[in-house]
């Protein structure tokens, strides 16, 4: 079964359509914003690894959010001490991609750079 995922930005969450029947279902956030685990704060990138498990640029959160599919909330895998310059904190992240060895990269567009974060599996 193929389904696209994108993010539903203006409306705070991310979609799956399938790509057969094109119904439409919410796999992270809840519509609204806020900074609670199941919410969004304007999403602007999604990326899926081969698990399903989906990852959000949460970017008015300044945070990369971590879904494992079928899961009603999230969990900040970069970016939970807020906003901010360090390499644990993120500004505006607009953007996110794995390569092939599974590490994830984040345009982080407020601080001007591009990240890169191992995904650790095992806590998916």
């Amino acid at each position: 079964n193929q389904s696209i995922v994108v993010a539903d930005h203006w409306n705070h969450r991310v979609i799956k359509v399938d790509n057969e029947t094109t119904q439409i279902s919410i796999v992270a956030g809840i519509g609204s914003s806020g900074r609670d685990e199941n919410k969004l704060n304007l999403p602007l990138s999604v990326a899926v690894d081969q698990l399903g498990t989906i990852y959000v640029a949460d970017t008015k959160n300044h945070r990369i959010m971590r879904w494992p599919r079928g899961a009603i909330s999230g969990n900040v895998i970069v970016g939970s001490r807020g906003e901010g310059s360090r390499s644990d904190q993120l500004s505006e992240p607009s953007d996110l991609s794995f390569d092939s060895d599974g590490n994830l990269y984040v345009v982080d567009a407020g601080n001007n750079r591009v990240q890169k974060y191992p995904i650790d599996k095992s806590s998916c």
